[in-house]
């Protein structure tokens, strides 16, 4: 088998179909209209609800069922007893803090090039910072225990392995195809239809090249998501590209599926002229982006105001700790972004004391908070009032 970069090739797509521009199009025109959907302090506080919801299906495409209330609660610094489920809260909350970290650097137009051997190893490094050795301990095919570095690539032959029935490059040769890899994808020189397209042939070819002992589908979930912000397709983190690929478009097993095809090795003369079928990477890519664009239209009708609006009321009604007058606060701060403490009473309509006490037990009920004891108060969203709020987020079970 051919041990020499070229073997990832044809990296991306130059000649897109017809089909794969008009997604582009289409994709680009929904998440600019998503951005611009809600106010920028909504926006953030529904980014943390979509962190923990790209870290949910990011756990179950590993084949890890963790509910947003475990996610929650690991991010609260609450931890399970039993060490299984223990170690997949420490797993939910370091993709939570690395996500976190990628959104804040894209907030300030601070992201790195996210190709690069750098940025990638530091997203390994930075996901395992927390783990405990237990979690570190992988096993190679031969079955012997080895101790994983976090941050460093594949380097020795027991750390060779087999993905299904992909056989990935050598350990001895992944520094040689990362930096190709870092060379073809390069963000800096592509334009935003060009990112696109590297976008999706990058998902793919990393986990081809596989280039760390374990980690690999968690830092290319965490790539794609950097990945979209750079493009300008990340609409304020608005939009979960996990949720897509564990969904896919009409079968749950059309992620595993599709990077199993995208793996196919060139069909004949017509089929390009890289090692890798030129026509298999181009239904990868016109998939990747499909699911793409489905997230960020499912997004949006989720955050459509009026629509919104009218699921916060039917909460409010339902909720026995809350006053009917808690609705007004919690839509002036959907429109507004914040409120002031003291415009309660306006705002409710409500004498002076019982409008104080309207908006604590709102606090109290997880739907308002503030980042001081007396300062503003903006949205939030608890886990237990995301079935309502937000119908169809997670799997029904």
């Amino acid at each position: 088998m051919l041990e020499t970069p070229a073997r990832i090739e044809p990296a991306r797509l130059e000649r897109p179909t017809a089909a794969i521009v008009d997604v582009i199009a289409d994709l680009t025109a929904a998440a600019a209209t998503l951005e611009r959907a809600l106010h920028p302090r909504t926006a953030a506080a529904l980014a943390d609800l979509v962190r923990v919801m790209n870290t949910y299906y990011s756990n179950l495409i590993e084949g890890h069922d963790t509910r947003p209330r475990d996610i929650e609660r690991a991010l609260a610094g609450q931890f399970d007893a039993d060490e299984g489920r223990r170690n997949l809260q420490i797993e939910a909350r370091a993709h939570v803090r690395v996500q976190s970290r990628i959104d804040a650097l894209a907030a300030v137009g601070a992201l790195p090039e996210p190709a690069s051997a750098e940025f990638l190893r530091e997203l390994h490094r930075d996901f395992y910072a927390d783990a405990p050795d237990a979690m570190l301990q992988i096993r190679s095919p031969n079955g012997r225990t080895m101790t994983m570095t976090p941050g460093m690539w594949r380097r020795r032959s027991e750390e060779d392995n087999v993905v299904g029935r992909h056989v990935p490059p050598s350990s001895e040769r992944v520094d040689d195809f990362m930096a190709a890899f870092e060379r073809r994808f390069r963000f800096a020189r592509l334009g935003r239809g060009g990112r696109l397209l590297a976008m999706a042939g990058a998902h793919h070819r990393f986990n081809y090249i596989h280039p760390f002992a374990d980690g690999n589908g968690r830092v290319s979930r965490l790539m794609s998501h950097a990945m979209a912000a750079a493009a300008g397709i990340g609409a304020h983190g608005l939009w979960s590209v996990s949720r897509g690929l564990a969904r896919g478009l009409e079968s749950r097993s059309e992620y595993k599926k599709m990077m199993d095809h995208a793996d196919a090795p060139r069909q004949g003369d017509r089929d390009g002229r890289g090692n890798l079928s030129e026509a298999a990477l181009a239904e990868f890519t016109l998939w990747f982006l499909r699911v793409c664009l489905d997230q960020v239209t499912f997004m949006a009708s989720l955050f459509d105001l009026d629509a919104f609006a009218g699921r916060m009321r039917r909460h409010v009604e339902r909720d026995p700790r809350l006053k009917p007058e808690a609705f007004g606060l919690l839509e002036e701060a959907l429109l507004r972004g914040e409120v002031e403490r003291g415009a309660a009473a306006r705002i409710t309509g409500l004498p002076e004391r019982s409008a104080r006490r309207v908006l604590v037990e709102t606090i109290d009920a997880g739907l308002l908070g503030s980042d001081s004891p007396k300062g503003r108060v903006s949205l939030r969203f608890p886990a237990d009032a995301l079935e309502e709020l937000f119908p169809r987020l997670y799997p029904q079970t």
